[in-house]
């Protein structure tokens, strides 16, 4: 890279809607009462308990570990009792419930004995890996990623440049600016960590130009870390969705990441100023993730501002210390109004992805009812992976899956360009969620299919083998019977003779 930067197609400058939430520096969520803790908070195999009702545990002590590869462990974000390992709702469009572990908290907030590592460079990749595994650490941007996977490009890749995605390019939401502004050096602990681990060659920050006090902070904090001579902080337009990692990789690189590929393909890692941050006090300070800066902001929020807040904590009591003006039973939205989802019970709890609690909004794309489309392309003009939004629609409203995926569906990103440059205010991405849980859906039927069908041909040739060893067998006990029947009436035969013989010589 050699300082100019790139352009994605399509894409939209929105209102921003971040200076109610960034006037206060980060506060601190009162410990509440009862913390509920999903098992699954990431993308992959939830945890197993490895605690029972009515165990005492520890701050930060794990109470469930890892299962399978891609899953991380989970622990308990204050000291108390565990009073229920059962079913709970849990923060999810579905609105369905998932296994949760209850704490309820003695309010004393003890610590375990924790164990930091003075000098990571001491370390193998292989073991602060481990590390970050084992502290719970997934991608803070909104994914949930386990973020140890990220880290081990693996024999076949080389990572080139570790990008980190400090863009937060969607409306309302000012959590990563927060970080970056009020614990920049923290954020530099992680990057430095995870260079380290990738053997990357260099390290670029990407923030865009609408954070001038992120870009300020993270700028000095770097002029002081010889160490990270191989970082720079680049300063991208404010478009959205440049936080889109694809889409920042092309304005960084001017590269492209190809159809079914991955970021690493291309010798690129990204992760998030959170992640790096967690990453940072889980190895130098030996704190396993429980807690994360969740923005709480809106219209109906009287006190908006990024909390740091334990997770577990119910979203009611979040509301409730930024002074929400809420309507038992009102709809509120987790995550940005692009790419958030909408959910009405506040007793849910707080998790590793919540990045943002957004209670009222405005400018953001109508909820009308749609209308005909009327086939202006507008939406294939937003769409920053160049697709064809109208023929994807098409194809996914009439259930043409295969067709779907001839126009590469799985490019989607589900960002809500479309969604909100539509005149008809069709709900395209809701269209494009339900073709891709359709076509991962007949997948998966599909393997079952092909399992069954593998076990029965298994089966088959299991049985034609046992009945060819069977005949196999018979034959050879026919065979081995005939050659017992012909060796006795040989021997029988020479017996007979034997006195003829005897007869024959006494005469001679």
């Amino acid at each position: 890279m050699t300082g100019s930067l790139w352009q994605f197609p399509g894409g939209l400058v929105l209102p921003g809607h971040k200076k109610r939430s960034t006037q206060r520096p980060i506060q601190k969520m009162p410990l509440t009462k009862l913390l509920v803790l999903p098992l699954q908070q990431h993308i992959g195999t939830a945890a197993v308990p490895i605690v029972e009702v009515g165990d005492s545990v520890l701050k930060g002590q794990c109470i469930a570990r890892a299962e399978g590869h891609v899953s991380v462990s989970l622990h308990a974000p204050s000291s108390g009792i565990i009073t229920a390992i059962e079913e709970q709702p849990v923060p999810h469009p579905s609105g369905l419930s998932a296994p949760c572990i209850t704490i309820e908290t003695d309010g004393e907030d003890r610590w375990i004995e924790r164990e930091p590592i003075t000098n990571f460079r001491d370390c193998s990749a292989h073991e602060l890996r481990q590390r970050i595994r084992d502290a719970g650490i997934v991608g803070l941007g909104g994914a949930g990623f386990p973020s140890f996977i990220k880290l081990n490009p693996g024999i076949h890749h080389t990572a080139e440049m570790l990008l980190i995605n400090g863009a937060e390019c969607e409306p309302y939401i000012s959590c990563d600016d927060m970080l970056m502004r009020e614990r920049a050096d923290g954020i530099l602990d992680g990057i430095e960590i995870m260079l380290f681990a990738l053997h990357a060659k260099r390290c670029v920050l990407a923030i865009e130009d609408n954070k001038p006090e992120a870009i300020a902070a993270m700028r000095l904090a770097l002029s002081k870390r010889p160490s990270l001579s191989q970082m720079t902080v680049v300063v991208v337009p404010t478009r959205y969705p440049t936080g889109g990692e694809k889409q920042l990789i092309q304005i960084v690189t001017g590269k492209q990441v190809p159809t079914n590929k991955l970021p690493i393909d291309i010798g690129i890692i990204c992760h998030n100023p959170g992640t790096a941050y967690a990453v940072g006090r889980a190895i130098l300070h030996g704190e396993p993730l429980i807690s994360r800066v969740v923005t709480v902001t809106g219209t109906h929020v009287a006190q908006p501002g990024n909390v740091e807040t334990l997770f577990g904590t119910p979203i009611k009591d979040l509301l409730a210390f930024c002074e929400t003006q809420r309507q038992s039973g009102e709809p509120f939205i987790q995550g940005g109004p692009m790419m958030g989802y909408s959910l009405t019970g506040d007793e849910l709890p707080v998790t590793k992805t919540a990045n943002c609690i957004l209670v009222g909004i405005e400018d953001v794309a109508s909820s009308s009812q749609p209308l005909p489309c009327i086939r202006c392309g507008d939406c294939a003009a937003a769409c920053p992976a160049s697709l064809l939004p109208q023929q994807l629609y098409w194809y996914s409203r009439s259930k043409e899956f295969d067709k779907t995926r001839e126009y590469n569906l799985f490019d989607c990103i589900e960002c809500g360009c479309c969604d909100y440059v539509c005149p008809s205010k069709i709900p395209l991405v809701s269209y494009f969620r339900f073709a891709k849980t359709e076509i991962m859906n007949q997948e998966r039927e599909h393997q079952k299919a092909d399992l069954a069908r593998e076990r029965h041909e298994s089966r088959l040739a299991r049985l034609a083998r046992e009945q060819q060893e069977k005949e196999e067998r018979q034959r050879q006990r026919k065979a081995a019977l005939a050659a017992s029947k012909a060796a006795q009436a040989k021997q029988d035969k020479a017996a007979q003779a034997e006195p003829n013989d005897s007869i024959a010589e006494e005469k001679a």
